[in-house]
């Protein structure tokens, strides 16, 4: 008989990312709609204002490179369209029909989702959404590689 391995935190991050995912796709099912949540983070961007890839980018936690794929598949799907900058230098994006009908069938959604984050950190007893965003800006002062080469010459330095 064997027995399962303690999960690393990638494989955790993974794992609790996958059930987020599959919940909210039931729940978009549920509600009649057919959306890719990977959509979610340019769709908050672009109604807080957003109108280039950068915008996005800045206001959201994904890389640059994240968020160009996903306005490719946006573009291919219909919800956004570009259109050029008065500067000329930039093409800019915006809601196509389609983009501002779903946006607002997601609106709601988005407080219902909040609301059940809610009701999730209650449950179990962390403010999971601020420990997640200290993790992260810990991650930025230092990645996780350099915390690595430390705990190997900690480990070196204990032998």
């Amino acid at each position: 008989m064997s027995s399962k391995v303690k999960p690393g935190l990638g494989e955790l991050l993974r794992y609790v990312g996958e059930l987020v995912d599959q919940g909210a796709e039931e729940h978009y099912r549920d509600i009649g709609l057919q959306y890719r949540p990977r959509y979610t983070p340019v769709l908050r961007a672009m109604s807080a204002g957003a109108e280039t890839v950068t915008d996005i980018t800045a206001r959201s936690t994904l890389t640059q490179g994240a968020i160009s794929q996903t306005v490719s598949l946006m573009l291919k799907d219909g919800i956004l369209a570009r259109h050029q900058l008065d500067d000329g230098r930039k093409t800019g994006l915006h809601l196509t029909r389609t983009g501002k009908d779903l946006l607002k069938r997601l609106e709601p959604h988005w407080a219902v989702t909040f609301s059940a984050i809610g009701d999730l950190e209650a449950e179990v007893g962390h403010p999971l959404l601020q420990v997640l965003t200290d993790t992260a800006q810990a991650l930025e002062r230092q990645g996780f590689g350099a915390r690595l080469k430390e705990a190997a010459n900690h480990q070196k330095d204990a032998q």
